[in-house]
């Protein structure tokens, strides 16, 4: 990546002042793209997620441990060439960009459904298993690309478990025999449904990574990799007011949130919705997923600006840390909710799928909490 020098005659220029030309920019998305064809080579030479690999060996039972790697590897790269597109689109051709950026955005959705559903059903059957204190079924270990999707919730506390509880704050006995009884047969439920998702989603990855349109994808790649179509202008442009324009967007979405109910512990008007019959999503949910969105585009800008030697934000990381961990706990509550919906279940089963469900908003209203946290450290730590 090209180097980027103070200039030693103005004793005051710094980090801050010293413009970021576009060559940083053409850099960023030349290396980007190096590293899109990198994994997208390693895919195939790892049999591009075929059923390979059995489930006796401890991996995915949809590919092996490289090719998940590699399929983790696209996503990221795809992720942040199409978010640099977009932060950067009026240094870029507009045409070419437009056309790109969609494109990787299917990309990267398509791929990353079938690691999503494996992850969501560690997380619930994990959670029946904590909530219930049974061993009635055993948590399956899902293979290296749910741990990927679960390394940031390993860093929260845990929350103390009511075990060997007595007196009068005890929880009721008769309680927990009714989840202990259902919880089995709710996660039988929840592995039947989001088994079959995830079957769904492997073999529409597969059917998406051999089609002229992904083939159409990367080829456009392969040509960003030796030649980026910059305007006339990006040449002398400076980088950081679009990055600036980034951020702003991110504040301004950050203070539409309703952090002060996010700074209490609870928030039992996040329970209402799910426990209604609407299968709609989960209204409270759409501005904080915005908000993970808006704060990613920030970080790769911030990566574009700085190249390998970008300062690591703590308060930034685990503000992003926490908004992954929102979006994964919204998205198990839903699949609970969903399986929950399925007719002539047994009351037993829909009692600890509901349980379940008021489990992982409980864990929403936490990650919004240590958003909240974060967030503040951040605006506080700003110049």
């Amino acid at each position: 990546m090209a180097q980027r020098h103070l200039d030693p005659a103005d004793p005051k220029a710094g980090p801050e002042t010293v413009p970021v030309a576009g060559d940083a920019l053409a850099a960023y998305l030349q290396a980007q793209a190096t590293e899109f064809l990198r994994a997208l080579r390693q895919h195939r030479e790892t049999g591009g997620g075929a059923s390979n690999s059995s489930a006796s060996n401890g991996s995915a039972p949809n590919g092996t441990e490289e090719s998940i790697d590699a399929a983790r590897a696209l996503r990221r790269s795809a992720r942040r060439i199409s978010g640099t597109l977009h932060t950067f689109r009026p240094l870029l051709d507009a045409d070419w960009s437009e056309a790109l950026r969609p494109e990787l955005a299917w990309l990267s959705g398509t791929l990353a459904l079938e690691h999503a559903y494996a992850a969501r059903l560690e997380r619930l059957l994990a959670a029946l298993h904590r909530l219930s204190g049974s061993s009635a079924f055993p948590v399956e270990a899902t293979g290296p690309a749910v741990r990927s999707r679960a390394t940031t919730a390993e860093s929260r506390p845990k929350r103390a478990e009511p075990e060997a509880a007595s007196g009068p704050h005890s929880g009721s006995t008769a309680e927990r025999g009714h989840l202990t009884v259902g919880a089995a047969k709710a996660g039988a439920l929840l592995e039947r449904q989001l088994t079959l998702a995830r079957t769904r989603a492997h073999s529409a990855a597969l059917q998406a990574l051999g089609s002229s349109r992904f083939h159409a994808v990367a080829d456009n790649v392969a040509v960003l990799a030796s030649e980026v179509p910059l305007t006339p202008a990006a040449a002398t442009a400076d980088l950081k007011p679009l990055a600036a324009a980034a951020e702003e967007r991110l504040s301004d979405a950050v203070a539409g949130l309703p952090l002060i109910t996010a700074g209490h512990p609870y928030n039992a008007a996040a329970l209402v919705h799910g426990l209604s019959t609407d299968t709609a999503p989960q209204p409270q949910d759409a501005p904080w997923h915005q908000v993970r969105l808006l704060l990613r585009l920030h970080r790769y800008a911030r990566e574009v600006l700085h190249g390998d030697e970008a300062p690591v934000d703590v308060h930034l990381l685990s503000a992003g840390q926490a908004m992954d961990r929102h979006r994964d706990a919204a998205e198990a509550a839903s699949a609970a909710a969903s399986a929950a919906r399925t007719p002539r279940i047994a009351p037993a089963t829909a009692y600890a799928l509901g349980v379940l469900h008021a489990d992982q908003r409980h864990e929403v209203e936490a990650a919004r909490f240590a958003f909240q946290r974060a967030w503040r450290k951040e605006t506080a730590g700003a110049p």
